[in-house]
């Protein structure tokens, strides 16, 4: 039986959120525990008890009503018989004699909420006076607290230094704010033990969204953090190790499909009626080009690149300048550097069959680059006749054609767009078309901003640290 025991406490977890939270709680109790040990030994007077609970009052009353009970000519000696080192205890017929400090105001307001109770003498006078009021002389500095007596004497409690501590607000508000240092101090440490795994896990799935080839996540953090990044870890590799499968799939279709159509061309060359013959080639001719386009939609070489550190702006100036060596004149505006972590190739296709469209169906091409925070936008603007609202939408479906033809050249065969869209949105960011309000298109590329590796690699230290 103890064995089992001892098997399931080795089995238990050691590094979880629950224990993690109980630690925190914990923690945070021996940390203030241990400042208010620590402003006991080094505050010295102030943190002894407050005046109100060391029995110095109740000590002043009980002698107050000692000496006011005798005879005048014993008082003196009563007073002088009550003091003790520290404490003096005095009794004045007159109050002239005292030197005290002029002060505006000398009441107590402890002495006319505690000691007048005791004293059963609400209308009795009773004055206090700290060192700081002594401005002239400084040497007599001291603690003085007068009792008037019924006769209209004085006697006068006087102390060379403080022995109680501080009242009890202003020890509230340190005690309260001992426990909340603690409290933030544990708090900002455990928060960061188990956030920076969860952080961590979250650029690590915006990376694989960016990146198909992104490596798996380091297991870090508490138990369930790690498990949930070890689900992650494989449900990746199964969707890598299923993309790898339809590629070679999609590849040997390729050559299946290619060699019946080669078949076809070659006995084609045998008809006799030109025309029949004509119709096969065309239709040999758009199903090669269906087949090419539809492959390098699904295998798409560009879509399972790297990602990388690159210059957004640069990229769009090179292919405004190819397009310039063509004879068409492109307008850019934008930033002349941008740098971007993403898939070069990837949006350089997007780009291309964008700018295509514009020069193809519109005229006066243009783009637009405008960097904002955490994300980019790239706008690919034309003067045309547009799209039909009811179709912006549809022409992101594979092969959905505007024009109705099957003439390539005019049309294509519906997939640069698809294409497009898809890359855009393995990028985590989204490809809308719009009307412009003048006639023309404006095809918008939102994209977020993805940190680069450098500061990939810099979080993950962190996280391990």
């Amino acid at each position: 039986m103890s064995g089992l025991k001892r098997m399931r406490a080795r089995d238990w977890p050691q590094d979880t959120v629950a224990r993690w939270i109980a630690l925190t709680i914990i923690l945070a109790m021996l940390i203030s525990l241990a400042l208010n040990g620590l402003f006991i030994q080094l505050a010295g007077v102030w943190a002894r008890p407050p005046l109100t609970e060391i029995g110095l009052l109740e000590k002043a009353a009980a002698i107050t009503r000692v000496v006011e009970a005798a005879p005048a000519p014993l008082r003196n000696s009563l007073a002088q018989a009550a003091s003790e080192n520290g404490f003096t205890v005095s009794w004045h017929p007159d109050r002239h004699d005292l030197n005290l400090p002029a002060v505006e105001d000398p009441k107590s307001g402890i002495g006319s909420t505690i000691l007048q109770p005791m004293l059963k003498t609400p209308d009795r006078r009773i004055e206090a006076y700290e060192p700081a009021d002594w401005t002239e002389h400084t040497a007599d500095a001291h603690y003085a607290l007068l009792i008037e007596l019924s006769d209209s004497t004085w006697l006068m409690f006087s102390a060379p230094s403080r022995s109680w501590g501080l009242d009890e607000t202003p020890r509230y508000l340190i005690v309260i704010l001992l426990v909340l240092i603690s409290t933030a101090v544990v708090a900002l440490i455990a928060t960061r033990r188990l956030a920076t795994p969860l952080q961590h896990f979250a650029e690590g799935a915006r990376r694989f969204g960016v990146d198909f080839r992104a490596p798996p996540i380091e297991p870090l953090g508490p138990h369930e953090i790690r498990q949930a990044i070890l689900a992650f870890n494989a449900m990746q590799a199964q969707l890598q190790h299923f993309i790898r499968d339809r590629t070679q799939m999609l590849a040997a279709i390729s050559h299946d499909l290619r060699a019946p159509l080669t078949r076809m061309r070659l006995r084609g060359e045998f008809i006799e009626d030109s025309e029949q013959q004509q119709r096969l080639f065309r239709d040999v001719d758009e199903m090669q080009a269906m087949i090419n386009s539809a492959l390098e939609f699904f295998r798409d070489d560009a879509r399972l690149e790297p990602a990388t550190q690159f210059d957004l702006a640069e990229l769009l100036q090179t292919l405004l300048d190819d397009y310039r060596d063509q004879g068409v004149d492109i307008t850019f505006s934008g930033p002349l550097r941008w740098v971007y972590f993403g898939r070069p190739l990837g949006l350089k296709r997007v780009m291309t069959n964008l700018l295509d469209n514009a020069i193809k169906y519109g005229s006066e091409p243009a783009i637009e680059l405008s960097p904002a925070a955490g994300e980019v936008r790239i706008k690919v603007l034309d003067r045309g006749p547009g799209i039909a609202e009811a179709s912006l939408e549809q022409v992101f479906v594979p092969f959905f054609r505007l024009e109705g033809s099957r003439n390539k050249s005019t049309g294509g065969v519906g997939l640069g767009l698809s294409a497009a869209r898809a890359i855009v949105l393995e990028h985590g960011g989204e490809l809308t078309l719009r009307n412009r309000s003048k006639g023309g298109l404006e095809a918008l590329v939102v994209l977020p901003v993805h940190p680069t590796p450098r500061q990939l690699s810099n979080f993950c230290n962190d996280a391990i640290l």
